[in-house]
Parts: C-alpha cells; structure tokens; sequence
C-alpha cells in the first residue's frame, strides 16, 4: 500500500520545553503527517467508515497535547508515533514536529522522523 492521508500545519498547545519559564506556559507545536491509509477500500464504496478519520486524528493530538507535557519535542514526537501506530493503527507515518520561536532569528526548528514499514 502506498497511500497516504496528510494533515498539514496542525497546531497543538502544551506545556514544552526544558527552561523553568517554558513550565509555565502553554506553547503552540506545528505538526505535518503523512500516515499510511488505504485509500482504494473507501474510494470504491464511498464509505467514510472504512477511511482514516483525519479529524478524528486531529481531535486525539490536540487532547494529547493538552492532558500531557514534556520537555523535549523528541519525546512529543516518539509519543505522537506510537499513539498513532496503536489507536489507528497507522502501519507507517512521517512526522515533522516545529516549535516556533524556540530559536531567537530562525522560523522554526523540530524533529523529522518516520516509523512503521515504509510502503
């Protein structure tokens, strides 16, 4: 299977980061997903049920964020992944993480990775 679902700029707010005042406040991450779906299944019926429900997905990263906090965006990341592997059981995902304005002069900076059986 080589389709993909993609969710591009998906803005999670939780507490991240390793400095005491970044303890304190609600930071906003930026997330871009390529998760492994099969696509050709729901396209021949037209039935959302058999799809990946990328709202769905997006709801469940948002609450993650929320309940949870970390100092690390690797940490974030890896929980991202696993969380997506297990409760849509996503075979294979990219993630690009950025944490804008975590670098004084630089856009954004973050994490790149992919797990699962690449298709």
């Amino acid at each position: 299977m080589s389709d993909r679902v993609f969710i591009r700029g998906l803005r999670v707010d939780t507490v991240i980061g390793v400095y005491g005042w970044e303890r304190t406040v609600r930071q906003t991450l930026v997330l871009d997903l390529e998760l492994a779906a099969d696509i050709a299944g729901p396209a021949a019926t037209d039935d959302v049920a058999g799809a990946l429900d990328y709202d769905a997905v997006c709801q469940r990263l948002r609450r993650y964020g929320a309940e949870n906090q970390w100092q690390l965006v690797e940490t974030f990341a890896e929980g991202v992944a696993t969380l997506l592997r297990e409760e849509f059981a996503v075979p294979w995902l990219r993630l690009r993480l950025a944490k804008p304005g975590a670098v004084a002069e630089v856009e954004d900076v973050g994490v790149l990775i992919e797990r699962g059986a690449r298709p």
